[in-house]
């Protein structure tokens, strides 16, 4: 097993149990980890059945522990039964104002993906809203077909009211009128027409009282 950088980049060549040949796995130091190593190995050769990373003295390394942090010293790669010992090429190790500036790096690349993570959150929440919505839609659809059909009766029903009651008004109007003027006189109407005004106004607002 041997590690170069190219590009910048650790390119780890391990000879595959099954074939026998060599493979080239191509890293990233910041965003891979043992773990993405360990799954590229058996994805590639589906003959592997262990696997597993060891520092020199013997202790498992975890899967989550970063690829740029396992090249800083050697360690023994498990595949199988056999036991490959690995030397990474020694790297000169960052300044503070390097690891400083790396870690701004880090930071950054974490809040645009939290960032970029919201947005695609907000948009898929918007269109959970807008199918909602639609299907809220199709569901009044009928309702508001009620609606608009009891809005229309009321209000010919309501026209019809207003001109039959500008018609009774109308009618008895007249018909007060021929009496006292033609029939009889006013001294004999004046207590009917009262009586008729006052009774067309308790009908009025009787009226009024059942159907607000």
């Amino acid at each position: 097993v041997t590690v170069v950088y190219q590009n910048g980049l650790p390119v780890i060549s391990v000879r595959l149990p099954s074939r026998r040949e060599r493979c080239q796995f191509t890293l990233k130091p910041i965003s891979d980890s043992v773990g993405v190593f360990l799954r590229q190995l058996q994805e590639e050769d589906r003959g592997i059945d262990r696997v597993a990373i060891y520092s020199p003295d013997g202790v498992r390394v975890a899967a989550s522990t970063g690829i740029d942090l396992l090249l800083l010293d050697d360690f023994k790669l498990v595949i199988n039964d056999l036991t490959y010992h690995v030397r990474p090429p020694k790297r000169d190790l960052l300044s503070y104002e390097n690891a400083a500036t790396l870690n701004d790096v880090k930071t950054l690349v974490q809040q645009l993906y939290t960032t970029l993570c919201i947005e695609q959150h907000q948009l898929n929440k918007e269109r959970e809203l807008i199918e909602r919505l639609e299907d809220l839609k199709e569901q009044l659809a009928p309702l508001e077909k009620v609606r608009i059909e009891i809005s229309r009766k009321a209000e010919k029903r309501t026209t019809l009211v207003l001109w039959g009651g500008l018609a009774y008004m109308a009618t008895q109007f007249g018909i007060l009128a021929r009496l006292t003027w033609w029939e009889y006189s006013w001294d004999i109407m004046e207590p009917v027409t009262y009586f008729i005004t006052y009774g067309s106004a308790m009908a009025m607002y009787a009226y009024f009282v059942m159907t607000r």
